[in-house]
């Protein structure tokens, strides 16, 4: 076979019947999604109490008479309080006001970087920073719109520092201590009993502050909510449980659970949805996968043996992980590729499902479609299609002369239909009854540089030379390429032009195969692969702008609230 005259037919070998499929139902108006995206009872309280102090902040910087107020009854309670003092009492409340100073916080917050620097959890740890920056922020400059002095009329009792309204000190601890509870407790039992100790101990702090009169009732009342509402909100929407789950086990975050409410509304969803009958959820491939949740799905077919699916489950951290993918590869190597990110889950998952249906109707040896899913609306999707009953991975399958020629045969298909995987490694190569497969198409790219598609040819003579050699490769390649093609493909792939996984598994073996298919191939001088344009150098400098008033504030601003 030449390569002028690539063969468009599907294999012979079929991968299953297709699973038997039930009318699909439709949504009415008004019915909730199958997995509702919900804020939760203590976010809602949090949110309610934020709303009341807002308004009356909003009533008292309005209305002189509600101000006088509230000053009022801040002092009535104040001289309440401080009638309870006795010698005793006293030292136990500068035992209890001592959580709310400088060092304690210091230690608080500098355990809980280290805990998540070691973990790893790099998310986790730019929101709690992130926090501690934004509540200083608001609490400065309600702050000077307030102006509010000191406790009038009782004697205060220990030194103090940082403003009245509302209370610095209180505020601080409050987000330091809702930050370590959403980034080092596991959601559940553990972290429903941590809340309420917060809650104990912010209700503490804040009886001991009226005690010694260093804070108003007020005052260190929406301290402590501030700091609550700016953590839970920057945890809840930055790092949710369901996609940012704390864990101590090992596993990638791009993993989601599919147990539990999730899993129930992924049978109820693709039951709806696309008329399959799920009986049995199972994560497949974790470890060569990296942005998506990989399933394979136990499908129910009236009077025949159960079947499988195959599913990718997609949510918004995918989303922003290839956006930040994206950025930090034009940084990097400048535009190499389409660099553009998308902007929602659903154009993440659309963009997939027509690639699939590209490669597909084309001939081209990819899964059958079978549809998208939606599990939360703008949040979560899915995207379903055939499964290849027992194919196993190129890396650990017999690699005969058919695979070879099959191989080669599919890179110089894309290249005659303008299209470029851009994701070859064996993770994504299957044999199944010695014919190859390809899956996880979601990289592919319509009319891709030059570069790129040569970049593709590389990679596969690569992963096939990983269970043959380079120089069986290399003779069934000139079947298909001419020795100037080859040549440039090993000429523009170097380093990070290879998947990760390709790299690891030759330096496991002890191979340099991009070395040796070089040999084998004409010299040619290699291609660069930095592109330098107006946009890239701007984006760079305008990230290391962000990123150094970002430190900045972090530094200044760690012991704000000492």
């Amino acid at each position: 076979m030449d390569a002028t005259s690539p063969t468009q037919d599907r294999p012979e070998v079929e991968p299953h019947p297709v699973p038997t499929r039930l009318p699909p139902r439709r949504r009415p108006s008004g019915e909730p999604p199958p997995l509702p995206h919900r804020l939760g009872r203590t976010g809602r309280f949090w949110l309610v109490m934020v709303a009341y102090f807002i308004l009356t902040l909003i009533g008292v910087l309005t209305f002189p008479t509600f101000a006088r107020i509230f000053e009022r009854w801040d002092t009535d309670r104040l001289r309440w309080v401080a009638a309870l003092r006795t010698h005793w009492l006293t030292n136990v409340m500068l035992a209890i006001n001592v959580l709310a100073g400088s060092w304690a916080i210091r230690i608080l917050r500098w355990a809980t970087v280290v805990t998540l620097i070691a973990f790893r959890r790099w998310r986790h740890l730019l929101v709690f920073l992130g926090a501690i920056v934004v509540l200083q922020v608001l609490a400065y400059q309600i702050s000077l719109a307030m102006g509010r002095p000191r406790p009038l009329g009782v004697m205060i009792l220990a030194p103090w520092s940082g403003f009245s309204m509302p209370s610095t000190p209180v505020a601080g601890l409050a987000v330091t201590l809702i930050g370590m509870a959403y980034a080092l407790v596991v959601p559940g039992t553990h972290r429903y009993r941590a809340k309420w100790a917060i809650g104990i101990v912010l209700g503490v702090v804040w009886f001991a502050r009226m005690y010694l009169a260093v804070d108003q009732p007020t005052g260190a009342g929406f301290g402590a909510i501030l700091g609550v509402a700016v953590g839970l909100t920057g945890f809840r929407w930055f790092t949710p449980n369901d996609v940012f789950p704390v864990s101590y086990r090992r596993g990638k975050a791009a993993h989601l659970d599919v147990g539990g409410q999730r899993g129930e509304a992924i049978v109820r969803a693709v039951k709806d949805q696309l008329g399959l009958d799920v009986i049995a959820i199972k994560p497949v491939g974790l470890e060569g996968s990296g942005g998506s949740t990989p399933l394979r799905m136990t499908v129910a077919t009236p009077g025949e043996d159960d079947r499988y699916v195959f599913a990718k489950l997609y949510a918004k951290n995918h989303v922003r992980a290839d956006r930040w993918y994206k950025l930090g590869r034009t940084i990097l190597y400048g535009a190499l590729e389409d660099e553009t990110p998308f902007g929602t889950v659903r154009r993440f998952v659309e963009y997939e499902d027509y690639t699939l249906r590209l490669m597909y109707d084309e001939g081209l040896p990819a899964p059958k479609p079978f549809g998208v899913v939606e599990i939360t609306p703008e949040r979560e999707y899915m995207i379903v299609m055939e499964f290849f009953d027992d194919a196993v991975e190129i890396g650990e399958a017999e690699v005969s002369d058919h695979v070879i020629e099959q191989g080669l045969q599919l890179v110089r298909r894309m290249w005659d239909l303008g299209l470029a995987h851009r994701d070859i490694k064996p993770a994504n190569l299957m044999v199944q009854a010695g014919e190859l497969r390809l899956i996880d198409v979601f990289f592919v790219q319509v009319r891709p540089s030059p570069w790129r598609q040569a970049v593709d040819l590389a990679n596969m003579m690569m992963v096939l030379a990983l269970r043959t050699d380079a120089t069986r490769v290399y003779e069934y390649a000139l079947r298909s390429f001419t020795p100037d093609e080859i040549a440039e493909a090993f000429a523009a792939t170097r380093g990070v032009a290879s998947p990760t996984q390709l790299r690891s598994l030759m330096k496991q073996h002890g191979v340099d195969l991009l070395a040796e298919f070089q040999g084998l191939a004409p010299h040619r001088q290699p291609i660069r692969i930095q592109r330098w344009s107006v946009r890239r150098v701007a984006l760079t400098l305008w990230v290391l702008l962000i990123a150094l008033v970002a430190l900045s504030l972090v530094v200044s601003n760690w012991a704000a609230f000492a």
